[in-house]
C-alpha cells in the first residue's frame, strides 16, 4: 500500500494544507497498517473546519506521522484490528458524539455531553450531571463478587473508582473509572486569553508542571517563530529532569512504605524534598511553576546559583545511591516485587504504555532520545530497559533513571550559562498550521498538539498525558493478581487522575 501519511519533525510548524487529506477508507486502512507495523499512536483526535468534522491522526515509527480524513458518523472501529486506538475512540465518541462500531468497550471516558450537541452515542441522559450511570464489565459465577473502592477516598486524592471482580482475593478484572471532575482543561486552552495559556498549560497536572508547560512553550514558539537561546534550554533541560527526579525518588519511598521497609521511605521522602527545593532554587516554586515560558524561562541562573545546585547535587548523590542500593539489596522487598503485577511485552505494545511503566516491560522508547528537543540531542540517554514488566521492574527503571538525571544536570552545570530572561508575552501564531510537541515527563511520552486557523487563532488545542496510555496497565497488572497487592501495583505505576481528566 502506498503510504501518503506526511512525516514531520517534533515541535516544527507545517501548514494544514500541506497535510494528506484522505477518504476515510484509506485513512483507517493505512493508520491501521503503520500502527499494525509497530507504529504508535501519539495523538488521534476529532476537530471542526466550518461545518466539518475532521479526524487527525499523528504516528509515530522512526519519524511522526500525520494525516487527516473527514469523519463519517459512523465508522468501523480502529480498535478492532489495532487495540492501541481504544481509548482514543472511546475520546473521540465522547467528545463528537460519532460512533466506532464495533468497539469493543464502548463507554464515555469522563462523562459529559459532547460538544456538537447530538445525539449521545452511549444514551446516556446528562439532564442530572451525575457520573457512574453505565455498564461497568462484569463475571459471571456463584462464586465471583465485587469489590467497588472510590471514587472518593480516604486520603488527600483526587476521585477515580476501581472496581475489582475476585474469586476470592485473586484478580479476575479490574476496571478503572475516571474523568469525576470535569475540568475542561482543553477548552480552557482554546478559549483563554492568550497570555493566560502558559499558568492553564503548567496546571494541567501539578507534578509535570515542567513537562506541560514545556510541550506548550515549545509549540507556541514553533508558530510563532521564537527562538530559545543555548542558555535557556539548558535551564530547561535541568527543570525537566529534577521534575523526574523529584517524583521518581518519591515513588521508590512509597513503595518502601508500601512494603513496610521503613528506613528508605523515611530517606526518600526526605530527598524528594531537597530535589524540589533545587526547583525552588531554580524558579521560585518546588514544583517548577512559573520556570518554562514561551521564548525561553524567567529566571536566570547565575554562578552562585550554579554553584548551589552543584554542591546540593553532589551532596545528595551518594545519599541516593545508599538508599536505592538498600531498596533493592533487601530480600524481603524483593521478594514483594519480583513477579508482583507483571505485564508482558506483548500486552504492553498493544496496549501503547509508554514511560517507565513501558520500559519495565522491555519498550526502549524514550522520547529524550527519539524526539530530542532542549539540550537532550547533545546527550547520550541509555535504553534503560527492564524485562519482566513487574512492580520489581518498574522501581528499578526509575531508581536507574534517578541516577542518569543526576548525571546529566551535574553535566549541564559545569559551566556557565547565560540567558536572556522571558515574560508572558501575547505572540503572534502563524495561521492555518499545525504543531505537535513531544517530550519525555517523567510519566513518560506527554503531547500538545495546536492548530490555528485563518486568523492565526487556535482551533483546536490537543493534549495527551502519559497517563491517558498507562491506566490500562495498571489494570493489566491486577490480571490473576491478589487484591492485596493493588496499593503496591498502585504506587508503581503512580499515574495522575488530573492529567487524565481533561
Amino acid at each position: 500500500m502506498t503510504m501518503n501519511f506526511k512525516t514531520i519533525s517534533n515541535g516544527e510548524a507545517i501548514l494544514i494544507e500541506s497535510i494528506p487529506h484522505l477518504s476515510f477508507d484509506e485513512f483507517s486502512a493505512q493508520a491501521s497498517e503503520i500502527v499494525s507495523g509497530g507504529g504508535k499512536v501519539v495523538q488521534f483526535f476529532a476537530f471542526q473546519v466550518d461545518d466539518t468534522i475532521r479526524l487527525m491522526a499523528v504516528l509515530r515509527n522512526d519519524g511522526l506521522l500525520v494525516a487527516t480524513c473527514n469523519a463519517p458518523e459512523t465508522y468501523p472501529a480502529l480498535t478492532v484490528q489495532c487495540e492501541p486506538f481504544h481509548m482514543f475512540e472511546r475520546e473521540i465518541a465522547e467528545q463528537y458524539g460519532i460512533r466506532p462500531e464495533g468497539h469493543p468497550w464502548l463507554k464515555m471516558v469522563r462523562y459529559h455531553a459532547n460538544c456538537r450537541g447530538v445525539d449521545d452515542v452511549f444514551g446516556n441522559d446528562y439532564s442530572e450531571d451525575i457520573p457512574g450511570r453505565y455498564d461497568y464489565y462484569s463475571v459471571a459465577g456463584d462464586e465471583i463478587h465485587e469489590v467497588a473502592v472510590g471514587p472518593v477516598h480516604a486520603g488527600v486524592i483526587e476521585p477515580g473508582h476501581f472496581r475489582f471482580n475476585c474469586i476470592g482475593e485473586r484478580v479476575l478484572n479490574l476496571e478503572i473509572q475516571l474523568g469525576y471532575q470535569h475540568r475542561g482543561a482543553e477548552d480552557l486552552l482554546l478559549k483563554a486569553d492568550r497570555k493566560r495559556l502558559p499558568f492553564i498549560a503548567e496546571n494541567i497536572a501539578g507534578d509535570t508542571s515542567v513537562g506541560h508547560s514545556l510541550c506548550h512553550a515549545q509549540a507556541v514558539e514553533a508558530l510563532s517563530g521564537t527562538q530559545t537561546d543555548d542558555g535557556a534550554k539548558i535551564i530547561r533541560t535541568i527543570g525537566l529532569e529534577l521534575e523526574r527526579i523529584a517524583n521518581h525518588v518519591g515513588d521508590l519511598g512509597a513503595l518502601s512504605g508500601d512494603v513496610a521497609f521503613l528506613p528508605p521511605a523515611n530517606y526518600c521522602g526526605r530527598m524528594r524534598g531537597d530535589f524540589l527545593n533545587m526547583s525552588l532554587l531554580l524558579c521560585g516554586n518546588r514544583f517548577g511553576k512559573g520556570l518554562v515560558r514561551p521564548g525561553g524561562v524567567r529566571f536566570p541562573m547565575n554562578d552562585d546559583n550554579r554553584r548551589d545546585l552543584t554542591a546540593r547535587i553532589s551532596e545528595l548523590k551518594p545519599q541516593v545511591k545508599h538508599t536505592i542500593d538498600l531498596l533493592f539489596s533487601t530480600s524481603s522487598v524483593r521478594s514483594r516485587f519480583e513477579g508482583c503485577g507483571a505485564v508482558s511485552r506483548s500486552d504492553a505494545e498493544r496496549l501503547g504504555l509508554v514511560g517507565p511503566a513501558g520500559r519495565a516491560c522491555g519498550v526502549v522508547y524514550d522520547v529524550r532520545r527519539c524526539f530530542p528537543t532542549e539540550q537532550y540531542g547533545r546527550l547520550d540517554i541509555p535504553e534503560n530497559a527492564e524485562p519482566t514488566g513487574d512492580v520489581y521492574a518498574r522501581a528499578k527503571v526509575k531508581a536507574d533513571e534517578v541516577m542518569q538525571s543526576i548525571e546529566i544536570i551535574e553535566s549541564l552545570l559545569q559551566n556557565p550559562v547565560e540567558t536572556s530572561v522571558v515574560d508572558v508575552a501575547d505572540m503572534t501564531l502563524a495561521p492555518d498550521s499545525l504543531v505537535v510537541t513531544l517530550n519525555e515527563a517523567w510519566r513518560g511520552e506527554l503531547s500538545h498538539c495546536i492548530l490555528t486557523d485563518a486568523a492565526g487563532k487556535i482551533l483546536r488545542y490537543k493534549v495527551k498525558d502519559p497517563s491517558f496510555h498507562n491506566w490500562n496497565g495498571l489494570s493489566m497488572s491486577l490480571r490473576d493478581t491478589g487484591i492485596s497487592d493493588f496499593p503496591l501495583n498502585n504506587k508503581s505505576y503512580n499515574l495522575s487522575y488530573c492529567g487524565f481528566d481533561l
